[in-house]
């Protein structure tokens, strides 16, 4: 039997593995411009500052997040923390009439999904836009919406420095007329109640005395965090993490890792089959013709790597001839090696692990509260060190609070709800001696005509 000629040894694996370059883009040119930002003009009587030189800089910050796992996740563990228990109007002390304008008020409104928007806006971006819609006569604020920040934009600030309005349009692609913008009235940052007192104002026929009688029926209030570089948009905490080296090497590491795993090509099994394993089976079969004989071999191949994976195989056992050489070795018929792979892409475990603690150390997340660092030789915190990481960081969410009440101690005080405060109860992880797992902690308000809420 001629058999010289059969191919008998072969690796099976996918072919096409090429070695690859990495290309990225320099993430420390995201906040920073190296020219003066000009004013881009709509037309003879709007124009606007744009976000980044391109006007993109909001959606590449996003598209540099979206592409780091524990980036991601911090972002949102830090907008759910600022969340806390929820936006909350305490109407305990006020009257019955004003607590059903509240509760009215509280159903036409999205308090939850509102709340939550800016909190991510302010977490992403440094500032948040809410925009008041009064009713018809102007005697009521009936609607509070969130524009989303990445979508707004600020027109050029006068010689006082002050901003009149915010654009909201979809500035993701080229706004090619007035028509595709949205134009809202921007209540001074510094003092918007008078300001809307003042806007209310103006075309009254009676002046002042008489404030509820104005056209405009829309007005935008800035929530911004104050930064050390004054600008038209505010440059986040985490934007040291760009300029540093830290999100790149994060990102080079995971690209190193793809690619040393799809090129290695790691062979797993090391299948000797002698000669004679082929031989009897073509004489057992009664296979003479030589193409059959080459499909055969494909198939008993295939028969043995069947075998060998598979969670039903699990267990089972191959049994195979030997027989012993003049030599004294012995000669097998079939013998199946397995080659260890247990260290294969397992480079750069240190490393990784360092650069996802950088991460977190930046955004100011302790890595045992989202479970981001990998590997299970990592120490984890006890219950306790937990509930006063978790308790320190909703602490941390104080000065935020203060800066996102403005917008509903403005429409409190404007709809004459006596007696309402707004607030944001905390979440306290309790104990096991307490027999319950969380309960709210509400702080007592700092004015002093409001009563003190104690636990």
């Amino acid at each position: 039997m001629n058999i010289e000629n059969l191919n008998f040894n072969s690796v099976e694996s996918v072919p096409g593995y090429e070695a690859r370059a990495a290309f990225t883009v320099n993430s420390a040119s995201v906040f920073k411009e190296d020219v003066d930002i000009v004013p881009t003009i709509i037309d003879d009587s709007l124009s606007y500052i744009p976000w980044g030189g391109d006007n993109q800089m909001p959606f590449d910050i996003l598209n540099l997040i979206e592409k780091d796992e524990t980036l991601a996740t911090c972002q949102c563990f830090n907008a759910e923390v600022c969340y806390g228990a929820g936006l909350r109007y305490d109407t305990c002390i006020a009257s019955a009439a004003v607590k059903r304008e509240v509760e009215d008020f509280t159903l036409d409104n999205d308090l939850a999904s509102y709340f939550l928007g800016v909190s991510q806006d302010f977490k992403h971006f440094g500032f948040a836009v809410s925009v008041l819609i009064l009713n018809e006569d102007g005697s009521r604020i009936v609607r509070l919406l969130r524009k989303e920040a990445c979508y707004c934009r600020f027109t050029p600030a006068d010689k006082h420095g002050r901003i009149s309005k915010i654009l909201y349009a979809n500035w993701r692609k080229p706004i090619s007329s007035r028509s595709d913008i949205e134009e809202i009235d921007l209540l001074d940052p510094a003092s918007p109640w008078r300001d809307l007192q003042d806007k209310l104002a103006k075309s009254s026929p009676l002046g002042a005395s008489s404030t509820k009688n104005s056209k405009c029926r829309k007005f935008a209030i800035v929530s911004r965090i104050p930064t050390v570089d004054s600008t038209y948009y505010p440059i986040p905490y985490y934007g040291a993490l760009f300029r540093g080296k830290w999100y790149n090497i994060k990102q080079l590491i995971g690209i190193a890792k793809e690619a040393k795993l799809k090129n290695s090509a790691p062979i797993k099994y090391h299948i000797e089959v002698g000669a004679k394993y082929w031989e009897s089976i073509f004489r057992a079969e009664g296979i003479t013709d030589r193409r059959k004989q080459q499909e055969r071999i494909v198939r008993e191949k295939q028969q043995i790597l069947d075998f060998l994976t598979g969670a039903e195989n699990s267990g089972k056992a191959w049994f195979s001839t030997f027989y012993i050489s003049p030599d004294g070795k012995e000669q097998h018929d079939v013998v199946i090696n397995k080659i260890d792979d247990s260290k294969e892409g397992g480079d750069w475990e240190t490393d990784i692990q360092e650069a996802i603690n950088m991460i977190c150390f930046t955004m100011r997340v302790h890595s045992n509260l989202v479970g981001s660092v990998p590997g299970k030789a990592q120490s984890n915190n006890s219950g306790s060190d937990k509930r006063e990481l978790y308790t320190i960081a909703q602490a941390l969410q104080k000065p935020y609070h203060d800066l996102l009440f403005t917008v509903h101690r403005i429409i409190i005080r404007f709809n004459d709800w006596r007696g309402v405060t707004v607030d944001v109860p905390f979440i306290q992880l309790t104990t096991l001696d307490e027999h319950q797992d969380a309960k709210q902690v509400k702080l007592p308000n700092s004015k002093p005509n409001e009563t003190d809420n104690k636990q």
